[in-house]
């Protein structure tokens, strides 16, 4: 019998019993004997020594299992908000979401930041209601819970009260409701239509630590799913990239069409060099907790893990794949990391790329006039971490100095831009346009270009320079993003052109963009969860206010008030310290990112930082061009006078 395949993902709060919910199915399917758990320090998919040290899920892992007519892959992500970069990366692959929560609480703002993501992935997503045995824990409080702040088509799957429960679903469809009053009967697969389409949120309710609903769930759930349909064509998507026991380096991907099979050669872009390259599958496993089994050959639809790449990604698309890539939040803290006395800065940043090969987000950069290393981390929790695995792989204790906040960099107006490289025997010119976007949407790519006035090839490479390059904005020197790139035409020459000359082109011409433009400057911000006790709401209020934060009326609940909204991050830092103080620690606040937004001190932050544009070179928006058989450099505010190909934005 030939299964279906579904990639499912496991998402929670951290302590939400995400973990102990996945023993739980585990269990119940066979998978495993006995029930483990994180707090015991044997939980099936915890298998790291720090995971098993801090008692929380640090790495992204996966269970294989098989259920009715499916072959299951469960990917367990971390639960807490420093490794959600760990936790983003499956979203790509993923078929469908159970996001775990804790009934017997008020919603975490990661919950609400974990289910703004699967919106934004559009992911078909499950909750599971945990902890429902704990004194106090109401069903119907945390049903009205859900639907008031995640959504009100998140309904209670209680199947057996099979009226109330198809009367519900009706509702959500025209259609559906008008066979529903003619038929009285609703089809699983139309329930399953719906949750696919992300208009209906099950709701199942129980305890994983005691055994209660998961049966229940594990009988209906399967109900409710429908496995995709996926092109004969081989295709990849690459979400992860870790080594094993022995540093032998495992890509982590799903195959999104066709077959792949042991020494097939697969071909892509490397990341920051843009050249291309093409490689052997040597292995494939598969892997379930700490264990894998080799396969000859693996069909669309299954997570494996090969060996014998070198150059892949996380994010990449291999073969004919063309999943959207989709913006997520990066680190908003910059740390210097202390090189230790007597080890060589060149050598000791050659071997953290491995860390930023396996955590893409950490954006390891050193300074070579300073001669400081410098990553980007969400918190202490995950600086420890790597702390640890920095001395677990290289024996070297270092230290993080003191965090700084990563800002970004957008424009206000489309503008259009051309970078010319033509050194003596070399020739490229492109020409982009760049238009702003709405906050969060990142950077976007698009191709106008007629290969008439380009050939494809040379199309497809200043494509990939969009993508592969941080592009640096005019104000700070800090990335650019919300801002959609468009190639708009170009020229080769049938001789002189080689190998760079495009790249050098495509830099120069977003440089000349950003130039023109008018620059925003943004920085991150946080929601907030402020929690005082009631006679302190005046001092609490007033200091958010001074923050410059905007949020929600008071929250009375018993001898506490909650004020919830959102503040730049630098200012609520380490806000904590003075809530411990002043509320003699009875009050508290919880953080998530909210994204970017404008800087509210922007002329302070552009003046401490002082960047000279015309001093970086490694950025510049001037271009290079040759008569009378010599070269030239000619400024970025004269480039459009000496451009050979006409502006077809104006044209």
């Amino acid at each position: 019998m030939t299964r279906k395949k579904i990639v499912i993902g496991i998402l929670a709060h951290v302590d939400a019993g995400k973990t102990t919910l996945i023993e739980s199915i585990l269990y119940q399917t066979g998978v495993i004997r006995e029930l483990g758990r994180v707090d015991h320090e044997d939980a099936f998919l915890d298998t790291h020594e720090l995971e098993k040290k801090r008692g929380i899920t640090i790495f992204s892992k996966q269970a294989r299992l098989e259920l009715g007519d499916f072959e299951i892959v469960f990917l367990d992500t971390p639960g807490h908000s420093d490794f959600m970069f760990e936790m983003a990366r499956t979203l790509q692959v993923l078929d469908y979401a159970i996001l775990v929560v804790d009934g017997s609480k008020e919603l975490k703002g990661y919950t609400k930041t974990l289910w703004d993501l699967l919106a934004q992935y559009e992911i078909p997503t499950v909750l599971f209601v945990n902890k429902m045995d704990k004194t106090g824990s109401d069903k119907l409080i945390a049903q009205k819970r859900l639907q008031q702040e995640l959504s009100d088509t998140c309904l209670a799957f209680d199947i057996e009260n099979s009226a109330d429960f198809y009367d519900s679903v009706a509702l959500l469809d025209e259609t559906l409701m008008a066979n529903y009053l003619e038929t009285g009967k609703i089809s699983d697969d139309e329930i399953a239509d719906l949750i696919g389409q992300r208009l209906l949120f099950p709701c199942f309710y129980g305890s994983a630590l005691r055994l209660i609903g998961t049966a229940e769930f594990l009988t209906n759930f399967p109900r409710f799913i429908q496995a995709k349909s996926y092109p004969t064509q081989f295709g990849a998507r690459v979400f992860k990239i870790s080594r094993d026991e022995k540093k032998t380096r495992l890509t982590h991907l799903k195959i999104m069409g066709g077959k792949l099979k042991v020494k097939d050669m697969l071909s892509g872009i490397a990341g920051k060099t843009g050249d291309e390259w093409s490689e052997k599958v040597e292995q494939i496993r598969l892997y379930s907790g700490g264990k894998y089994e080799t396969v000859q050959e693996v069909s669309a639809g299954n997570i494996v893990a090969i060996t014998g790449l070198t150059q892949s990604y996380a994010g990449q698309s291999l073969g004919n794949d063309s999943t959207p890539v989709t913006p997520v939040m990066t680190p908003i803290f910059s740390y210097a990391i202390t090189v230790p006395i007597g080890v060589d800065t060149a050598i000791f940043y050659k071997n953290l790329q491995i860390f930023e090969e396996e955590n893409p987000e950490l954006h390891i950069v050193w300074y070579k006039k300073t001669n400081e290393i410098h990553v980007r981390v969400m918190g202490e929790v995950q600086i420890e971490i790597l702390k640890s695995v920095i001395f677990a792989r290289l024996g070297l204790n270092v230290t993080f100095k003191e965090s700084r906040v990563v800002y970004q960099e957008t424009i206000a107006q489309t503008v259009y831009g051309v970078g010319h490289f033509e050194p003596l025997r070399h020739y490229s010119e492109v020409h982009v346009l760049l238009e702003p976007l709405p906050r969060g949407a990142g950077l976007q790519f698009a191709n106008l270009c007629s290969e008439e006035m380009l050939e494809k090839s040379y199309q497809k490479g200043v494509m990939t320079h969009l993508q592969e390059k941080s592009h640096l904005g005019v104000l700070t020197g800090s990335a650019i993003t919300d801002v959609k790139i468009t190639l708009l035409t170009g020229r080769a020459h049938n001789k002189h052109t080689h190998g760079g000359d495009f790249r050098e082109a495509t830099y120069r011409a977003v440089r000349h963009g950003l130039r023109k433009a008018e620059s925003v400057l943004l920085e991150p911000y946080y929601y907030f969860d402020l929690a005082v006790p009631v006679d302190k709401i005046g001092r609490a209020m007033s200091d958010l206010t001074r923050m410059q934060a905007e949020f929600s009326e008071p929250q009375l609940t018993g001898d506490l008030a909650t004020l919830s909204g959102t503040a730049p991050a630098i200012l609520l830092q380490n806000y904590q310290a003075e809530i411990t103080a002043y509320t003699s620690g009875n009050g508290n606040i919880s953080l998530n990112l909210a994204g970017y937004d404008l800087c509210h001190n922007a002329d302070e932050v552009i003046a401490d930082f002082a960047y000279d544009i015309a001093a970086d070179l490694e950025n510049t928006a001037d271009s290079v061009f040759c008569g009378k058989g010599k070269s030239f450099l000619i400024a970025w505010d004269e480039v459009e006078n000496y451009r050979h190909l006409e502006n077809p934005y104006t044209s």
